[in-house]
């Protein structure tokens, strides 16, 4: 057996940076999991190439099984998680905790946003989990009619409970 890493997950899951090969396996987890509100093919292209840009992947084997997209707001002080999803095959086994966490560690911003559909429980309870509260509400925010949830994480919030 190989020298754990910090990327390794478990001995088949494996974090890494996304690159450019990756934008149509990326593309295509994006549509599976958000369907109408998948982000167009020039965003996924754009979030992989712009310097600035924190995109991670978890693969198994030669498998995309999950990503995560995040953004630095330096001029605000503030990190935002703007896309993360685990295919709907390999969800709860930890992955989309392990993904958002070398997320907020890639940003490395001491205040961190993100949203989602009030109606998506199981990332709600994980990102309450990881000491994200509500901060927001975008009215109608999704093509359907639903609300977002803008939720924040600050570093002074968790080190102060």
């Amino acid at each position: 057996m190989g020298e754990s890493t910090p990327e390794t997950l478990n001995p088949v899951h494996i974090i890494r940076k996304a690159e450019l090969r990756d934008f149509f396996k990326l593309h295509g987890l994006e549509k599976l999991c958000f369907q109408a509100d998948a982000w167009p093919w020039i965003d996924v292209f754009a979030a992989l190439t712009f310097p600035e840009t924190v995109r991670l992947i978890a693969e198994q084997r030669d498998d995309l099984i999950g990503f995560v997209i995040g953004d630095r707001r330096k001029h605000r002080d503030l990190g935002w998680i703007a896309s993360i999803a685990v295919h709907p095959d390999y969800r709860r086994q930890g992955i989309g905790r392990q993904l958002l966490e070398a997320c907020e560690l890639a940003i490395g911003m001491n205040r961190l946003r993100l949203s989602l559909r009030p109606s998506n429980q199981g990332a709600l309870a994980l990102y309450r989990s990881e000491g994200y509260i509500e901060v927001d509400r975008w009215r109608r925010y999704y093509r359907d009619g639903e609300d977002a949830l803008v939720m924040e994480k600050r570093e002074d919030w968790i080190h102060s409970s």
